[in-house]
């Protein structure tokens, strides 16, 4: 029988709480659990992408400061993996292995739900790190701020990109799991409302800094379009979503972000 709370709306509280527990280390208490509130999370998980960018931001701005832009760099994409317990990572990996195989939807998911990694999904690893770091040192050695904006732009890219791989009509590749609870549950008006805001306020912050006003917004746009691709390949090999698909979706579009600022500029 269904819990009478998941019959009523979500609030936005709620929602958020379930977004921070869900996407991050913060300790937080998750008051509902069901799949009104997912949807809010979903929708609301551009907050979480500003909160622990500006902390990853922080961390890497400091360091870059002190010490140079590469260490800088990878301050930041280790602040990040590890506000986040590596989740998208695993995610990315996973979804490689699964892709990689080139095995029917029934054994690539199950490939996915190993906990050992493989070839594809070490491979995929290396080389999504190497760019991530190899684009923030760029932007670091450039300037400190530049850099730190670039970690908050691609943080944000990144969770921009959960709402946008649960709108409605994609469906869940399996039954149970993080995938089945949050598939299908974001709107897509409540999707274009949470990036339109996010890209509003990195353009503002662009212009604090001096650059373009359309230069981190452009920035994520190209992420998502990266992830939005993934998406689409994943869904027809699939046919769903997972909680892996949403992680490579978020990684993807933070390194589409990242690769795009640096060929910029």
């Amino acid at each position: 029988m269904q819990d009478a709370s998941a019959r009523e709306p979500a609030r936005w509280g709620e929602g958020l709480r379930f977004a921070f527990g869900t996407l991050s280390v913060l300790r937080v208490r998750v008051e509902r659990w069901d799949r009104p509130t997912a949807g809010r999370a979903m929708t609301a998980a551009p907050v979480v992408g500003l909160t622990l960018g500006a902390l990853a931001a922080g961390a890497g701005a400091l360091v870059a400061w002190r010490a140079g832009g590469p260490l800088g760099a990878v301050t930041a994409v280790g602040v990040l993996a590890a506000l986040t317990r590596g989740l998208h990572l695993d995610g990315l990996a996973d979804v490689a292995d699964g892709l990689g195989s080139g095995k029917p939807a029934e054994d690539a998911l199950r490939i996915m739900k190993q906990s050992d990694i493989g070839p594809f999904g070490v491979l995929t690893l290396v080389l999504v790190l190497l760019a991530q770091i190899a684009a923030l040192a760029g932007r670091f050695d450039a300037s400190p701020a530049g850099g730190a904006l670039a970690v908050l732009a691609s943080a944000t890219a990144a969770r921009c990109a959960l709402g946008w791989g649960c709108l409605r009509p994609v469906p869940a590749a399996r039954p149970g799991g993080l995938g089945a609870m949050v598939a299908g549950t974001v709107p897509p008006a409540a999707a274009v409302a949470a990036t339109a805001g996010s890209a509003l306020l990195l353009a503002t912050l662009g212009l604090l800094d001096g650059s373009s006003v359309l230069r981190l917004p452009l920035a994520v746009a190209v992420g998502l379009g990266c992830s939005w691709l993934l998406l689409r390949r994943c869904v027809r090999r699939f046919d769903g979503i997972t909680g892996d698909v949403l992680g490579a979706m978020a990684e993807t579009a933070a390194t589409g972000t990242l690769v795009t600022l640096a060929l910029m500029g």
